[in-house]
């Protein structure tokens, strides 16, 4: 007799599951509900939809060959059934009976099953202050919401827009609506910094730069209290403990939370964050019932720790896992690294593994190694900067993550992919200062900015790298810190540095690089030195040479004014 296999949930991980299932057991019957009427699409795609990068929602619900992927796709091109407008109200585990009803008629029945599957996805946090359920207030919840978001700024009825968090979503819907729409965009987040958890604070404060040249307004440490109404009832501001900021439309982009209801009131084992626990088998507490996708609660493979990580290309591969052992072909997914990339206007922002703050608080003795250097040869006319800060623990060397900012295109995201493939391995520096890459002048730099990256953490945790935080940097010249004992000294050509001599005067003194070992004996003996270039290399360099003739009071600035110029600190010279 076949395999009954239902699975719940039709977007992500079901789909992939009842998909790969079929072409594994041919006489399975297979059968997919879900409480939508919008099924299998690609989530990740909606900011680019309310952009109007992609012209039509169909696209995110269509197949490289431009079919729909709808119930009819999925019986007539795939070979199994997919109710949609069917609610799972629960789980009969003695019975194996999945009950269910139909929205549309609202019509209760059964449905017997031999195996169950659970991808029943993520719903978003919604924040629990007044006005919260205004019209104009919108989450990233479903492809209806992104729809209704797209008319209303297609019919001109946003002028001004509030996006509450500043997330990689958040961010994604910032520039949708600011740069195709022109609407006055606002990102409120209530954590210092914006990609709270996922780069750290210097790269995050290049990320705000670039947001704020494009128009973006970036209010970071504020937090939303409430939203106003106008006599329409419809929302007209948002409150923040700081401000108040008129609004046509807010997004409410504060996260996501797994929907593990149905696993939980059947007696099914679920974390205290909702999760659905499953084993390296995607198998939940009842070995006749998997789950996968957003639903679901996984493994950190650098911490070791349970993790979350709803992202639709996790989803995909654990839902291949579900099918593998659902056709009886032993099949594990042992966990996440933890990868993200992003498009920020004509900048790429990306990370894999840990960040410096996450790496501390989970007991690694962490530090960060700052690079700056050209994605391809300096000679080729099209090369730009890019940024990696790469995370590794002191104690063994082993790198916990690697973070990034470059120009748009796949430059940054080759960089992280190859560190990612790498993590769970628990790879150290010399696996990546080593690390064979690819190498032409179109593409990379004979030390590619990868290698060069390990590189400098290699030499701040051998303690040859000394190196400035760059906050603190910005702070001092900033005159938010005392620091009467620092002076800069640039190493630059005398052009670049005389407007910061004059802005900064005794504060900041040039020696040209190419003059250092004649004129070193020059400098003062009572003062930090911070050595300034333009990317940190030729900085280290004179470090190196300072510390043989015992001058050891000497700190690097980190990727340079490269870095610093990203900040958009006031005191740039214009």
């Amino acid at each position: 007799m076949s395999e009954k296999i239902v699975i719940v949930g039709a977007v992500a991980a079901g789909p992939k599951a009842a998909c790969r299932a079929r072409r594994l057991m041919p006489d399975a019957q297979i059968t997919v509900v879900d409480q939508d009427d919008l099924i299998s699409y690609g989530g990740c795609g909606i900011p680019y939809f309310v952009s109007g990068d992609v012209a039509d929602e169909k696209e995110l619900r269509s197949t490289t060959f431009n079919m729909v992927r709808d119930s009819y796709y999925f019986k007539q091109a795939k070979g199994f059934e997919v109710r949609t407008m069917t609610k799972a109200l629960s789980i009969d585990l003695k019975q194996k009976l999945l009950h269910v009803e139909d929205l549309r008629t609202t019509e209760k029945d059964s449905i017997s099953y031999d195996k169950l599957m659970l991808a029943t996805g993520s719903r978003p946090n919604v924040l629990p202050i007044p006005g919260n359920d205004l019209d104009g207030i919108f989450t990233i919840s479903s492809l209806h919401k992104a729809i209704a978001i797209k008319d209303c700024l297609a019919k001109g009825r946003v002028g001004k827009a509030v996006v509450i968090g500043g997330g990689a979503i958040g961010i994604e819907m910032a520039e949708a609506m600011a740069d195709l729409w022109g609407a006055e965009t606002t990102i409120v987040e209530f954590m210092p910094q914006i990609l709270p958890r996922i780069v750290d604070q210097t790269l995050a404060s290049m990320v705000e730069q670039h947001l704020k040249k494009n128009g973006v307004t970036v209010y970071t440490q504020e937090t939303a209290r409430k939203f106003e109404r106008d006599d329409h009832g419809k929302v007209s501001k948002v409150i923040t403990d700081k401000r108040e900021i008129e609004a046509d439309l807010v997004i409410m982009a504060v996260g996501v939370r797994p929907r593990g209801e149905l696993a939980k009131n059947a007696g099914l084992l679920v974390s205290s964050h909702g999760g659905i626990v499953v084993n390296q088998r995607m198998q939940t507490s009842n070995p006749n019932i998997y789950a996968a996708g957003d639903c679901v609660e996984t493994c950190n493979l650098i911490s070791g720790k349970k993790a979350y990580a709803p992202m639709g290309s996790i989803a995909n591969r654990q839902g291949r896992v579900v099918a593998d052992n659902l056709a009886c072909i032993p099949s594990t997914f042992n966990g996440v690294v933890g990868s993200f990339i992003m498009k920020v206007f004509d900048l790429s922002v990306g990370a894999t593994g840990l960040s410096l703050d996450v790496a501390k608080a989970e007991g690694f003795d962490a530090i960060s190694a700052l690079c700056a250097q050209y994605d391809r040869a300096h000679f080729i006319p099209t090369k730009e900067n890019m940024f990696l800060n790469m995370i590794v623990d002191r104690s063994d060397k082993r790198v916990l993550g690697l973070q990034g900012m470059g120009a748009m295109g796949d430059g940054l995201m080759a960089r992280i992919n190859a560190v990612a493939g790498l993590l769970e391995k628990k790879a150290v520096i010399s696996d990546f200062s080593n690390l064979e890459l690819p190498y032409a002048p179109p593409f990379s730099t004979a030390v590619d900015i990868l290698n060069a990256t390990a590189n400098v953490a290699d030499n701040t945790v051998s303690g040859r790298f000394r190196a400035i935080d760059v906050e603190d940097f910005v702070a001092w010249l900033d005159g938010k810190q005392s620091h009467p004992d620092w002076l800069a000294i640039d190493l630059r050509h005398p052009a670049e540095a005389a407007p910061f001599i004059e802005k900064f005067q005794d504060r900041w003194r040039h020696m040209p690089y190419d003059k250092f070992r004649d004129e070193y004996e020059q400098l003062p003996k009572d003062k930090m030195l911070i050595l300034i270039c333009n990317a940190g290399a030729k900085a280290y360099e004179v470090q190196c040479f300072l510390d043989s003739v015992n001058i050891k009071k000497t700190v690097v600035l980190p990727g340079g004014l490269n870095v610093i110029r990203n900040l958009g600190v006031d005191w740039w010279p214009s």
